[in-house]
């Protein structure tokens, strides 16, 4: 089934969304209310997303089944280790999955962001070590704040914190994805060379 290209503030309303239920939950009814209701919105945002591009991202994925086992902990144990534990999981367990690609000559930046890139080796190489060592620091991050702030500091680095940091990130990396870019063959190229093995 092809794979429809959403708006843009549709796939942005899909990821911020549940954070910003999150937030807003915290702050009216507190952290087990809110984390019922992320784990209500991240199902509701996946739904929502295979609906309108009958896709739904590996990364989203991911995400959504740590968020529903760490949420679903946090709720039956009434222990909020859990889900202040949870980003620091996922973004483990990316950095790992990054990190292992490269030990074996492989890149999973495209399958992970669901994207299309057409780079060279050197900078697959490049740019996977970056998010790799991106991913790690964020893990080490969020350990370091919900271990040393309050409930609603950690939530509210959660919705504005994290979500600038990485979009500061990947905008940094588009010099990279531009210098080591490579061109796709083109159409007429293409067809002249199909012509010389056709005459051949």
């Amino acid at each position: 089934m092809d794979k429809t290209q959403p708006h843009p503030l549709f796939k942005l309303a899909t990821e911020l969304g549940p954070l910003l239920v999150f937030f807003a939950a915290n702050a009216k009814f507190g952290l087990f209310v809110a984390t019922g209701a992320f784990m209500v919105a991240i199902i509701a945002a996946m739904i929502a997303s295979y609906v309108v591009t009958r896709h739904v991202p590996m990364m989203a994925i991911v995400t959504a089944v740590i968020v529903i086992v760490f949420g679903t902990l946090t709720l039956v144990l009434h222990d909020e280790t859990f889900i202040k534990m949870k980003p620091t999981i996922i973004y483990g367990l990316f950095a790992a999955i990054l990190g292992g690609g490269l030990l074996f000559g492989r890149s999973f930046i495209a399958v992970m962001f669901d994207q299309v890139f057409n780079l060279t080796p050197q900078g697959w190489r490049i740019l996977t070590m970056r998010w790799t060592l991106f991913f790690f620091a964020m893990a080490l991050l969020n350990e370091f704040i919900w271990r040393t702030q309050s409930t609603d500091f950690w939530v509210g680095f959660k919705v504005f914190g994290v979500i600038p940091l990485t979009m500061i990130f990947a905008i940094a990396q588009m010099p990279l994805t531009k210098r080591y870019h490579l061109e796709p063959a083109s159409l007429e190229a293409s067809e002249a060379d199909a012509g010389d093995v056709r005459k051949g």
